[in-house]
């Protein structure tokens, strides 16, 4: 396949960046509504919108929107969506991504070394044989533990896809998307990613680590999307879910679910300037992790960055990290968390973190209190006001500190979001977020 047979036509854009933001501040002034993009005629070619979040901060984010007609891909499979990433050197480009593609159409058994048998990792690896006290990192690679690590190997390289610098990556109509891909953001600038539907990647080969926990855990990788070490990233209009393999659906072995899923989204290493809005998040364990570690070297990395913004984003059927922040200054606001009774946290507060939670919508079932949405996992303030649960105004903290005294939260993050659009009543947020949230819904 080359680039003449994914090219489409587009209409003339502004020849350099900075053109292309000079005309999407003037085209913003004139958006009324509460959507924040700019308009376009193509979508493919919206930019985000003046003080639409942390991305918007600085040069903004443009994506591929000056790309010329020869670097506008259409792609339908996941070869061909490989094959554009690659194209057209360090040019703008737009790939519009028609129809779902599968990154693992043939499925784990394709991924599989030579010799790999899971029925004899088991056998060697049960507590009964190994015990919890050593890990199998010094396994040696014709082990059974050493084979894993090779077909993880392949797994790796087949269903990670890197986004360049400069790219806009759109689904076409209401039913596109990726399944058992994990799209790699990594050390670019300027991306922007929507109307895409994400089925989280299923990782065919977990490790079994017995000393994770007084009895051991299998760990797995791969999330949908990461946004490592980049800037100025929007990600509008996406829909994220487990899709065919929920959690209930995985076996156990060694007492402990076989976990095969990692994250929905991951925004890690310095990342900066990122806006999620009008997304989908759903049915899913450990969903957003913003920051990786507590670790020295990784505050070196982190502090200082991992700016982000939340709003208008749907959380549904999740057990925690909507999201867990580390060092960053997050901004969540009009949002919609509605849980059900897997429910374990929302807001995670880490090392360092300096979150902004207000002018949310939670929907709680009976038996969830809502002392329970904030989970303290470090000292660090934050700012949670004007939120409601179950239609009425709850100060979030008091609660928290009231019903959980042992992990008495303080209040005042340090700083007050300045890049927000147009901020809708909390009492709003359900009716908005839940018809207009997700894959399917830009207008």
């Amino acid at each position: 396949m080359n680039a003449q047979e994914w090219h489409g036509h587009a209409t003339r854009r502004p020849a350099t960046r900075a053109a292309a933001l000079i005309g999407c501040t003037a085209l913003v002034l004139a958006v009324t509504g509460t959507t924040a993009e700019a308009r376009s005629a193509d979508p493919a070619r919206q930019t985000l919108a003046a003080r639409d979040g942390w991305a918007s901060a600085g040069t903004g984010t443009t994506g591929g929107s000056t790309a010329d007609a020869a670097h506008v891909y259409t792609v339908t499979t996941w070869d061909g969506f490989k094959a554009a990433l690659a194209a057209g050197g360090a040019a703008p480009k737009i790939i519009k991504v028609k129809g779902t593609i599968d990154a693992n159409a043939d499925g784990c058994d394709s991924f599989a070394a030579d010799g790999y048998d899971f029925g004899a990792y088991l056998q060697k690896y049960s507590p009964e044989n190994w015990g919890y006290d050593t890990d199998l990192s010094a396994e040696p690679d014709d082990s059974p533990e050493g084979l894993r690590r090779a077909s993880a190997a392949r797994q790796d390289t087949a269903i990670k896809a890197s986004v360049p610098a400069d790219t806009t990556l759109i689904g076409i109509g209401e039913d596109a998307g990726f399944k058992g891909a994990s799209l790699q953001i990594k050390d670019v600038d300027n991306v922007i990613v929507r109307n895409l539907a994400f089925e989280s990647p299923l990782d065919c080969f977990p490790q079994w680590d017995p000393t994770d926990g007084d009895t051991g855990n299998w760990n797995s990788e791969y999330d949908s999307a990461v946004v490592y070490g980049s800037t100025h990233v929007w990600l509008d209009h996406n829909t994220f879910t487990d899709g065919e393999h929920p959690d209930s659906s995985l076996p156990t072995y060694y007492g402990r679910i076989y976990e095969q899923h990692d994250g929905e989204l991951d925004i890690v290493k310095g990342a900066d300037y990122v806006t999620a809005s009008w997304n989908v998040f759903a049915d899913h364990d450990k969903t957003i992790l913003i920051g990786n570690s507590d670790s020295a070297a990784t505050a070196a990395v982190d502090r200082g960055h991992l700016k982000a913004t939340f709003h208008h984003n749907l959380f549904t059927g999740l057990v925690e990290r909507a999201p867990r922040v580390r060092f960053g200054q997050v901004d969540s606001y009009n949002n919609h968390f509605v849980a059900d009774s897997t429910f374990s946290y929302s807001f995670g507060i880490g090392m360092e973190s300096q979150l902004v939670a207000e002018h949310n919508a939670f929907t709680l079932p009976d038996g969830i209190s809502a002392a329970t949405v904030l989970k303290k996992w470090k000292e660090a303030p934050l700012t949670a006001a004007d939120n409601y649960v179950n239609g009425r105004r709850t100060d979030l903290i008091a609660v928290h500190n009231a019903q959980i005294p042992a992990e008495t939260l303080q209040s005042g993050a340090g700083w007050t979001p300045a890049l927000r659009t147009k901020v809708d009543p909390p009492k709003a947020v359900p009716g908005l977020v839940d018809h207009r949230a997700g894959a399917g819904r830009i207008r």
